[in-house]
């Protein structure tokens, strides 16, 4: 009785604080660039955690870190090093300052509106929301995943009950608070985030008699490989697939709506450096640490059946024997990752499809409160379709809505990530090379749904698919681009030029020829 006191109590903090920053931060939503950017002065430290905690959600501690720990052992840490480093490093040193720098120029607050401004085409703008709405949402539900196992581990509470809370308590906060109410909640989940993955790590490890003693018995373990220690192994038994999970789960990022538009808002240069930073190492704790310990999963296999439970319920597997309290904190994390992913989301849906698809479009004239109103309105209808989706999933064998969340990232990231990349830094990219790109990527996840048979043995894996659809943009963009028509120089010159302002400094800032002394 006591546990389950502690385990509610803890829950009731968490959500108290949660719903207490939303509405402690209603003076920064009262106009569109406050609800989506925060009015873009989001320091370093709440982006970088903004950043991490919409990148790593239950579907990743839970769903991925259980799957790919089992099939390539502790070589799957190698998915949470390339997260760290091709995700995060490489996305902030590459993305983070020509993001902030030209959707300020361009005066763009979605990444939709960027590719219209940038491209001169209303058209695109309205196929990339229309992009967004069809593959967040099934994402979206996806985050409810592995909620279930945990909180009937932890509460005996039904899923359904799980589901609906956490999306109401998320709604409130966010509805009310806007970005900068969800910038705050991700930093506090962040740290939560830290804190229970080392603590988990450690006392799983400890329950195998420690690192060394879990690696030696992984070593031993036969799995579905005929090959001695291959899941205590540097690449495990699978490099070739390992390497699809790598590039989708790192560079899918980099065309991410969620995750791009982080760098919108951050406040100065000075923030983005201090932000590389902080994000590396919070990704290579967060995500190195998930795959990490998936990695042990093997060691466990005589507490679940995963041809019968499926992967979701390897991780709940490895934590069932921990103490009570750590149990606690585990419900905690994830319910973090949950929220933190969802917030950023739904945030994401509701601006796109407000100022890129209704303003202009459907509703001629919106002022700026009727745009936030409408915003509003959107995350309580996405949310909602979020909730339906999920325990439809969970309650029916509808299977299509499972697969749809599966190829969601690798159409979002296929179709964005080519474009965005070289509209900021290739004056060359053409209107067609960002339609070619858009329709490659979202036909043929769409394909691999329907088709998956007439696929290749390759593709046919969603991620692989992904991976291929983002690699290939990266071809296609500019191959359709030199054989197209690209926009008139001068425009161009004028939405570059903002990587080109003159800055005038005094002389105590900035120490000329003529002003030094002979030594």
């Amino acid at each position: 009785m006591f546990d389950f006191a502690m385990k509610f109590v803890l829950l009731i903090l968490f959500f108290g604080v949660m719903v207490a920053i939303g509405l402690y931060c209603r003076r920064h939503a009262t106009d569109v660039s406050g609800f989506v950017l925060g009015g873009r002065s989001v320091g370093p430290w709440l982006t970088a955690f903004a950043y991490g905690t919409s990148y790593f959600s239950a579907v990743v501690f839970v769903g991925y870190a259980g799957q790919f720990g089992w099939r390539y052992g502790i070589a799957a840490t190698w998915a949470g090093l390339g997260n760290a480093f091709l995700g995060s490093l490489l996305a902030w040193v590459v993305l983070g300052r020509r993001t902030r720098v030209m959707t300020q120029h361009l005066d763009s607050a979605t990444m939709p509106e960027f590719f219209g401004k940038r491209f001169g085409s209303p058209a695109l703008k309205l196929c990339a929301s229309a992009i967004i709405f069809v593959f967040l949402i099934p994402y979206t539900a996806s985050l409810y995943n592995g909620l279930s196992r945990l909180f009937g581990m932890a509460f005996d509470i039904d899923y359904s009950v799980c589901v609906v809370v956490m999306a109401v308590l998320t709604a409130v906060y966010v509805i009310a608070g806007g970005y900068m109410a969800t910038a705050i909640n991700d930093f506090i989940q962040g740290i939560i985030m830290l804190a229970g993955i080392v603590a988990v790590i450690l006392a799983v490890l400890q329950s195998q008699g420690g690192f060394l003693a879990a690696l030696e018995r992984l070593a031993r373990v036969q799995g579905d490989s005929d090959i001695p220690g291959v899941y205590a192994s540097f690449f495990g038994p699978d490099p070739v697939n390992l390497l699809g999970v790598v590039v989708l789960t790192s560079l899918g990022t980099w065309g991410l709506p969620q995750m791009v538009q982080k760098f919108y808002a951050i406040k100065s240069e000075a923030a983005i450096s201090k932000g590389t930073v902080i994000s590396t190492v919070f990704a290579l704790v967060v995500a190195g640490g998930c795959y990490f310990l998936g990695g042990f999963g093997r060691l466990f296999q005589d507490r679940v059946d995963v041809a019968a439970e499926g992967f979701d319920a390897i991780i709940p597997a490895m934590l069932s024997g921990l103490p009570a309290t750590l149990i606690a904190v585990v419900v905690i994390l994830v319910l973090s990752a949950s929220m933190s992913t969802l917030s950023s989301l739904v945030l994401t849906s509701s601006s796109t499809l407000t100022l890129d698809f209704i303003r202009g479009n459907i509703i001629r004239e919106m002022d700026e409160r009727r745009q936030v109103r409408w915003m509003r309105g959107l995350i309580v209808v996405f949310i909602s379709i979020s909730v339906v989706l999920a325990l439809i999933q969970y309650k029916s064998s509808v299977t299509f809505i499972a697969q749809l969340m599966g190829v969601s990232w690798g159409a979002l990231a296929g179709a964005f990530l080519a474009p965005f990349l070289y509209g900021l830094y290739w004056k060359g990219t053409t209107t067609a090379g960002c339609w070619a790109s858009f329709l490659f990527s979202t036909a043929m996840m769409l394909a691999n749904i329907l088709w998956k048979q007439h696929f290749p043995v390759l593709l046919q894996s969603p991620i692989n698919a992904g991976a291929f659809c983002m690699v290939a943009g990266l071809a296609i963009v500019p191959v359709v681009s030199a054989v197209t028509r690209a926009p008139a120089p001068a425009r161009l010159d004028q939405i570059f030029a903002c990587y080109n302002r003159t800055v005038t400094v005094t002389v105590r800032d900035s120490i000329g020829e003529n002003e030094v002394d002979d030594v």
